[in-house]
């Protein structure tokens, strides 16, 4: 039941038809009794700017979760930065504080990171490659690296997006190896795509997944759906995977204590989740 006490957070993003959030926070809400919401609000890049400088103007907001295509363009929306969302490039968090100052964070990372970690894969001393450099796989290129990994590959359509996140990569993690401009997951032991490739039908894979060895971790941040082509591919090959979706679930402990909420497990939030595809 929504009030007029409750607390909003917004969930930003276009479209919003794939957004599984809402159904993840809201239940978690009502079960532990928090007066708040998550409410999808869909708007276009040309909007997102203006919106923001009004949005939080509202009393009753607590903040927003920022997602596809706005993820980029919220870096100079916001006061103040954490250093993984300043590696990264990207914001996927924002939190008003008392004073009215907007302090920007990236979770998405730290989500795929604590996914890998649960299901017993070795992060420290790893090599991975990272296919797209933008928001998502900024964050997650960041969050690998500050998990220890040896070696990290990027590539981007736009090269200068892969070799700009190298850069600020290597000025923060010195012993790091980065390689740029190659996609071939040939001997990597981590691979993902953090592209939106898969979202729909008819899309190529993102790499040569029969480069792909039986033994690499595959991970997808897609969420439209829970098991992509680039997936069943990569498990047909006897590789263990990661779905889309694991990284929401992962994330979101770590977003509710951002937001001052009380926290949870992944467990505990599935056990209520109503996740559909």
């Amino acid at each position: 039941m929504i009030t007029g006490d409750t607390i909003l957070i917004a969930h930003l993003g276009y479209p919003t038809k794939s957004f599984k959030a809402p159904m993840i926070y809201n239940p978690y809400f009502e079960k532990i009794g928090v007066n708040a919401v998550v409410m999808p609000m869909g708007v276009r890049a040309a909007n997102y700017g203006a919106l923001v400088k009004t949005l939080f103007k509202l009393t009753n907001i607590r903040g927003a979760l920022v997602t596809m295509p706005h993820k980029v363009a919220t870096v100079d929306l916001v006061d103040e930065v954490s250093t993984t969302a300043r590696i990264a490039g990207a914001r996927n968090a924002i939190l008003v504080r008392p004073d009215g100052s907007l302090l920007g964070d990236m979770f998405d990372g730290e989500g795929f990171v604590r996914g890998v970690a649960r299901k017993g894969r070795r992060i420290a001393g790893a090599s991975a490659l990272v296919v797209g450099s933008g928001g998502v796989g900024s964050a997650i290129a960041a969050s690998l690296a500050a998990a220890g990994v040896a070696k990290l590959g990027l590539f981007d359509a736009n090269p200068a997006s892969a070799d700009a996140l190298g850069a600020r990569l290597g000025a923060h993690h010195r012993a790091l190896v980065v390689q740029t401009g190659s996609k071939d997951p040939a001997g990597y032991e981590i691979v993902v795509n953090a592209t939106p490739i898969g979202m729909n039908d008819g899309d190529p894979l993102p790499m040569d997944v029969e480069r792909i060895e039986a033994a690499t971790f595959v991970g997808e941040v897609v969420m439209k759906q829970e098991m992509t082509p680039f997936l069943r591919a990569a498990q047909a090959k006897g590789c263990t995977i990661q779905v889309g979706v694991d990284m929401l679930f992962e994330q979101i402990p770590a977003y509710l204590e951002f937001f001052g909420f009380p926290t949870t497990s992944p467990d505990q939030l599935r056990a209520v989740a109503k996740v559909s595809y």
